[in-house]
């Protein structure tokens, strides 16, 4: 039996500089065995590790319709990931995972989609999309609602024409100056005024920072969603993203194991730590 905590060997096949501060890099595994016997479901992350410098969680940000590579997409804020800003084609990585849960697509079919993102916050979505793109058959009307601080950080803003012949796309920054920018401005909760998603037969995915996503979920239940409609992907520090050091633990759930994404309605019966940020004052 592999040791869940010992990384499969991975090279980096090409990376994409999103803007100043963020990078996508595709990876593919070393091992041909690992390559055919690897998937994930949308939501999942890997933990990723730079040999003799450090390990860390992060969300896989590709379509999980390919065998042969695979994303993730990185802002280089920590000592750890702005070491991974200096990686190149024919770099080594180590690969654990995928961990954790994914988006309730299974349980969205039938249903229409409302995408709400922040920021590095696409990122984890981005599989989602993908994967709502390639069976548009199996869900209604699908929307998506993204906020950055600026244009210019914006996340594969090469791909928004070709989401846009499918879905439904509002996009808004914080401040727009210095951009050519035909958008909205403002915080993405500004946009529920300006959607067509309405609480009937919807399945909420949510992404971003904390403080935006208790918006977001404060802002849609007073618009008449409930709570088990609203899902949430949330970000712990983790040493071992198999439930075994108790780092991401918070309240009865580990955000390794029993998350990342959670519905509402199981986050609000936990304690103020864990649903603070996201429900009650």
């Amino acid at each position: 039996m592999n040791n869940l905590l010992i990384p499969d060997s991975a090279i980096v096949r090409d990376v994409f500089h999103e803007n100043d501060d963020t990078s996508t890099f595709s990876l593919q595994f070393t091992d041909a065995q690992k390559r055919l016997e690897y998937s994930f479901q949308p939501g999942q992350f890997n933990m990723l590790s730079i040999f003799g410098v450090g390990e860390a969680p992060i969300s896989i940000s590709s379509s999980n319709g390919s065998r042969e590579n695979f994303t993730h997409t990185v802002r280089h804020v920590g000592s750890l990931t702005r070491m991974f800003a200096k990686l190149k084609a024919g770099d080594l990585l180590g690969v654990r995972g995928p961990y954790g849960n994914g988006w309730p697509l299974k349980q969205a079919h039938g249903k229409n989609l409302l995408i709400v993102a922040g920021g590095i916050g696409l990122a984890p979505l981005r599989p989602a999309i993908y994967n709502i793109l390639e069976q548009p058959a199996l869900f209604g009307k699908v929307e998506l609602l993204y906020g950055s601080k600026n244009p210019g950080e914006m996340l594969f803003r090469h791909e928004y024409r070709q989401w846009a012949e499918q879905i439904s796309m509002l996009l808004t920054v914080d401040d727009a100056s210095g951009f050519d920018w035909n958008h909205n401005a403002g915080l993405v909760t500004a946009l529920f005024d300006k959607m067509q998603s309405v609480p009937e037969n919807t399945v909420v995915l949510s992404c971003g920072p904390e403080i935006m996503m208790k918006h977001v979920v404060k802002g849609l239940l007073a618009r008449g969603f409930h709570s088990g409609q609203l899902y949430v992907s949330l970000e712990r520090k983790m040493f071992c993203g198999v439930k075994k050091c108790g780092r991401c633990q918070v309240g009865s759930k580990f955000v390794c194991h029993d998350g990342p994404v959670f519905s509402y309605d199981v986050l609000e019966n936990e304690p103020a730590e864990i649903i603070g940020v996201l429900g009650r004052e």
